[in-house]
């Protein structure tokens, strides 16, 4: 999945007006640039289907506003992750359910406030993420055909065009040195992530509506410069 051009340009905007806004201060404001990876732990929170949370990873970069006077900082992040989630499924219908195992690609961008709870070693952080998302990508197109569990029709290659652009919240703690920080975050999708599904045409023999929030835990080591 290619990053967005617009989502690139917001993330150089926000940190050049960060380093602006330092600059005429009248405190001391320090800036910095980090790099971040780690690993996922990815959900889909609905009663459409029968999932099970997978690993995966992600990575990306932050620009960090240090106030010192105050009780809190800021950082503009920005993310690429692939998330893996399995989906129960049958090749028959009312068959013997086993889970199917998908991927999906995501570019993320954030605002986050961080707030002190032991000066800049330990930090509550909390704010706003806009991401853009490609398909659920089955992992074995072999098992294309497969019904998803609970229905008659509703193979596995029919639920992969859910929607693209999706608004999370995002919490966490982050705790380390200047240099080095260990971030456990949570993130929850306000978003129906599966609401592009309601516009297609399924052949399903009800009228019940795919409704679902992503549910991802981060854990992230972030290196500054």
């Amino acid at each position: 999945m290619k990053l967005p051009k617009n989502i690139l340009l917001a993330f150089v905007a926000v940190a050049f007006v960060t380093i602006i806004f330092a600059q005429r201060g009248r405190y001391a404001i320090t800036n910095s640039i980090g790099i971040q990876g780690g690993i996922t732990q990815f959900d889909i929170i609905t009663d459409n289907f029968e999932t099970k949370s997978s690993s995966g990873y992600i990575g990306g970069l932050s620009a960090a506003v240090d106030l010192s006077p105050k009780w809190y900082n800021l950082s503009y992040n920005i993310q690429l992750s692939e998330n893996n989630i399995d989906i129960s499924a049958s090749p028959i219908a009312n068959g013997v359910n086993e889970f199917v195992e998908y991927k999906m690609l995501t570019a993320q961008i954030s605002f986050l406030l961080h707030a002190k709870l032991i000066g800049n070693y330990l930090t509550f952080d909390i704010g706003p993420m806009l991401q853009y998302n490609g398909e659920l990508e089955l992992n074995d197109q072999s098992k294309s055909e497969y019904i998803i569990a609970n229905y008659n029709t509703l193979t596995a290659e029919d639920i992969t065009d859910v929607s693209k652009f999706n608004v999370n919240g995002a919490v966490g703690l982050s705790a380390g040195f200047s240099r080095f920080l260990l971030r456990a975050q949570y993130q929850y999708g306000f978003t129906n992530i599966l609401g592009k599904l309601n516009d297609q045409d399924l052949n399903l023999n009800n009228s019940e509506r795919f409704e679902g929030n992503q549910s991802l835990l981060a854990f992230m080591l972030i290196v500054s410069f």
